[in-house]
């Protein structure tokens, strides 16, 4: 059974960072593509980050802001989040996907909460 787990949210004030972790089981993680997205109330959901094959690539929305990374040997995707501000108010969402010919595999976390408010 396949499990993402976010945590590391919550609220922080504008200018603030905030680092997001998911952790992940149940499937191969050095495989998968890793990434997060973000949801805010009224709008779709969004890309934020993405690591695959040892690069890396991010949203217009956070580039030069977030850094994402991975510690395959603890099944882990980090966001590190700086320069915050409340536009980026939104449930954060870990993703992992995994192309194959024959089937394509794609989970979803639970989302962690991260609202920048003064």
């Amino acid at each position: 059974q396949v499990q993402l787990v976010e945590s590391g949210g919550g609220l922080v004030q504008p200018g603030g960072s905030l680092r997001l972790s998911c952790q992940a089981s149940g499937l191969p993680f050095s495989n998968y593509a890793m990434s997060w997205y973000r949801q805010a109330p009224g709008k779709e959901r969004e890309l934020v980050a993405t690591s695959a094959g040892g690069n890396t690539n991010y949203a217009d929305s956070m580039k030069g802001r977030s850094l994402i990374s991975r510690d395959n040997a603890k099944n882990t995707v980090y966001l590190q989040m700086n320069s915050l501000k409340p536009e980026d108010t939104a449930v954060y969402y870990c993703n992992a996907k995994f192309r194959s010919p024959l089937r394509n595999y794609d989970y979803w976390g639970q989302g962690t909460q991260v609202t920048v408010s003064s």
